[in-house]
């Protein structure tokens, strides 16, 4: 029988730029506390995940980040949301509320 988490892995993966650009859209955040914010989620994932989403996240120009120092060790990369990535973060907030509405309409 197939796992529930197996099953739905794909739409998880899907929904993984938006669940990310909400973690980021709050404050400048380090890619480990965006990790941190999705470990007790349906979005938890691995770095080895993460850190790719996040640099296409970049070249797409939905995200830019600065070096920031830390005391715990070398500096360390902020992420934030560019106007471009508040845009795509409206525009996915809004579609995923038409996609609810179309499903609660079909169902009923």
């Amino acid at each position: 029988m197939e796992n529930a988490d197996d099953k739905f892995a794909p739409l998880r993966k899907g929904l993984l730029e938006f669940a990310t650009l909400k973690v980021i859209a709050k404050e400048s955040v380090y890619a480990a506390d965006i990790l941190a914010r999705l470990a007790s989620t349906e979005f938890a994932t691995q770095e080895g995940t993460l850190y790719p989403l996040l640099s296409k996240m970049r070249q797409d120009g939905l995200l830019d980040y600065e070096w920031q120092e830390s005391e715990a060790g070398p500096p360390r990369k902020y992420y934030r949301l560019t106007a471009k990535g508040r845009e795509r973060l409206a525009e996915t907030e809004r579609y995923w509320q038409r996609i609810i509405t179309t499903l609660r309409r079909i169902g009923a």
